[in-house]
């Protein structure tokens, strides 16, 4: 779909761009740092691999809280409310007809940027998995004060399944996201919006209730 039917609109802001890959270089960071640790590769050395995980998780820690912070004062949080409507149909989309040229049956606007099953899968990782990865991850890196803070009972090999298991999900889920960003009219339109904050769009494709994030425009 492009030409004619095609309509370019500002899509993301400054704030979402910078934060979407900046927290993608952490990840990847915490990935390739944490998978050294547990001796899958040696790169910077365990002592060094140790202090670059440390530093880079704390610093995803509070830029995580900057998030949370930005996207209930702008009202971005609505654009994560789940809901089951036309979820089979995006379902269905992505296993039949993407591959066939269909229409994205939900496709993206400024008040609905995600479809039923991206607000599914952000919100679990936004609300569970990333808090989940982030407590074991600090809980991990502060044992020495377990004593102090009276949880010295809970099982240190516990914590690191639970973050080792926490780790390979979150590696699931970037090589499926890299796929999908493929996905669009054209193999880098994704990731061109998510560079410069334009997207082409559908036009004149109507934006039903269900789907409005109801967000105050903003400048950025």
């Amino acid at each position: 779909m492009s030409g004619i039917n095609m309509n370019l609109i500002y899509l993301y802001s400054r704030f979402e761009r910078f934060w979407h890959w900046f927290q993608s270089v952490l990840i990847i960071l915490l990935l390739a740092t944490g998978f050294e640790i547990y001796g899958a590769w040696k790169v910077l050395g365990f002592r060094n691999a140790v202090d670059v995980h440390s530093y880079t998780g704390l610093t995803w820690l509070i830029g995580f809280a900057f998030f949370v912070f930005w996207i209930f004062t702008t009202g971005e949080w609505r654009q994560y409310i789940p809901t089951t409507k036309k979820m089979f149909e995006v379902i269905r989309y992505y296993i039949y007809g993407i591959f066939k040229g269909e229409s994205h049956p939900v496709p993206k606007r400024k008040d609905a940027k995600h479809n039923p099953l991206q607000r599914l899968t952000y919100l679990s990782l936004a609300a569970l998995l990333l808090p989940v990865q982030m407590l074991t991850g600090f809980l991990y890196w502060s044992y020495n004060s377990w004593s102090g803070w009276g949880i010295s009972f809970v099982p240190l090999e516990a914590m690191a399944v639970i973050h080792m298991a926490g780790a390979f999900a979150i590696f699931q889920f970037l090589i499926i996201h890299i796929y999908m960003t493929t996905t669009g009219h054209t193999i880098f339109a994704h990731i061109r919006a998510m560079i410069t904050g334009w997207e082409e769009v559908v036009k004149e494709e109507k934006v039903e209730d269900w789907e409005k994030a109801i967000v105050k425009p903003r400048p950025s």
